[in-house]
């Protein structure tokens, strides 16, 4: 077991701090100039997409359902720990690097999740696609969205969902002295209920559940701040001094600050990792360029409102320097030093929520992939008790080397889903051309299979009526 636990260290460390920084950060920088800053052109755009409803007789998922379910899955313990400990690891220039990262990485978020919205596939009431759906319908490479839903269903269904309910498990029991079994066995059940109703008790549940949990962290994080309003000044020349200072390029620091501000944005926001598209695809939209839109907003959402107030938090309590290895524990003690010790037990209602809510966006991404494998309604409850019994046994375990595993195959679905983007973004930049085009002309987008020449295998679009000219060539 040794053997195996050295050989994934080093392949992360070979995947996360190397091969995937300058991917993720090339094809980020690629794909912004490729549609031509659409992240920051079209931001007004995509707060007003936000408030669409689903298309046509409203059965299907909203876009804000579908925003709901990918930002589930986004916004975990992470915002809270992981942010904590890259700021203690890599100096408060951390945060700027986490910053960059989200503007780079939303519009990879444009392109997988408008491609992930044009190969959908009609799923009874909704749709459902992502990656491996676009995989196979447009490279014709079956074998590639096999890996691709294999490697996220284990990734997504299993591994992180163990570690997202031990978190659940040992916050609870620290704060309020609950056992860990009765906890157990709380949130077995309770994923149990929601994951065997389907996508839309997942979608209702992560509709209600993400704008309370985040609503009410910045708030908490918005407060601190309009309190220590004189000190906000020197927390941002303290950001941009770690990030670019002298003293920091001479000491190596602002490599440390680099490297940990990146992995920390790159795991949060999950933009161009293949996991997102996967809810984007469920949405009822009238065109594949507004959920594209929606799902590139959700980056900005993570990384620069939900983790941006993790790190004021711990930056303006002074324990940025502090030794302390465990996350949740650091956030803490810093949101107790501002606000008194009843802010420990906010934090444990929190971390729940962040938590679960993480496992229910989590489950919705195996279940889309398990679907593609193989559509067949025993294979998929039977991939659903396997999802429980995960969600009990992370409950109780010790998941260091489940963590280790969940990192190596999140770094190789990453890695596929970058491949297969790169080669199909062109179908996503003519996407947007028609999108531009019909706005412009005073229209509400309308998408049909033939607005883009070229385009086939797509099973959720219909053709344009035959009096219609708009058509958008490929490349």
């Amino acid at each position: 077991m040794s053997l195996i636990e050295s050989f994934m260290n080093g392949a992360n460390t070979l995947l996360w701090s190397y091969v995937l920084i300058v991917m993720l950060v090339g094809l980020g920088l690629y794909f912004t100039f490729r549609t031509k800053f659409v992240q920051f052109r079209m931001l007004g755009e995509m707060f007003r997409l936000m408030g669409e409803g689903p298309k046509g007789d409203k059965k299907g998922i909203s876009s804000f359902q579908a925003f709901c379910i990918s930002t589930a899955s986004r916004v975990g313990t992470g915002n809270l720990a992981g942010v904590a400990l890259a700021i203690t690891t890599g100096g408060p220039g951390a945060v700027f690097w986490m910053w960059l990262i989200a503007l780079i990485g939303s519009a990879s978020a444009f392109v997988e999740s408008t491609l992930a919205q044009i190969y959908k596939v009609k799923d009874g009431d909704t749709f459902r696609g992502g990656p491996a759906y676009y995989m196979e319908k447009a490279l014709k490479a079956r074998w590639m969205g096999v890996t691709f839903a294999v490697l996220i269903s284990i990734t997504f269904g299993l591994a992180f969902n163990s570690v997202q309910a031990n978190t659940i498990t040992s916050s609870l029991n620290n704060s309020f002295g609950i056992n860990k079994t009765v906890i157990a066995v709380v949130i077995t059940l309770i994923t149990a209920v929601i994951i065997f109703g389907g996508l839309k008790r997942v979608a209702k549940v992560s509709e209600w559940m993400v704008p309370i949990m985040a609503g009410a962290y910045i708030l908490i994080a918005l407060y601190i701040m309009v309190t220590n309003l004189s000190e906000i000044p020197a927390v941002f020349a303290l950001i941009f001094k770690s990030a670019f200072g002298l003293e920091e390029v001479a000491g190596g620091a602002i490599g440390a600050a680099m490297m940990n501000g990146i992995k920390r944005g790159l795991f949060s926001n999950e933009a161009g990792m293949g996991s997102a598209p996967n809810a984007a695809a469920t949405a009822d939209v009238s065109h594949p360029v507004k959920q594209g839109l929606i799902q590139s907003l959700g980056v900005f959402v993570d990384t620069l409102v939900i983790c941006s107030s993790t790190a004021f938090i711990i930056l303006l309590s002074g324990l940025y320097t502090s030794k302390e290895a465990d996350g949740i524990i650091l956030t803490q003690n810093a949101l107790e030093g501002s606000l008194g010790s009843w802010a420990g037990t906010f934090l444990a209602i929190i971390v729940f929520l962040f938590a679960f809510s993480s496992i229910v966006g989590n489950y919705y991404y195996a279940q889309s992939n398990i679907e593609f494998i193989k559509n067949n309604k025993l294979w998929l409850n039977g991939f659903r008790v396997i999802v429980v019994f995960m969600v009990a046994f992370g409950s109780l375990a010790d998941l260091k080397f489940v963590w280790s595993l969940a990192d190596l195959f999140m770094a190789l679905m990453a890695i596929i889903n970058l491949i297969a983007i790169t080669l199909l973004g062109k179908i996503a930049y003519a996407a947007l051309a028609d999108y531009k085009k019909q706005k412009a002309s005073g229209k509400d987008p309308v998408f049909y299979a033939s607005n883009i020449e070229g385009l086939k295998g797509l099973e959720a679009w219909e053709d344009a009526p035959k009096n219609s000219k708009s058509k958008k060539k490929i490349g």
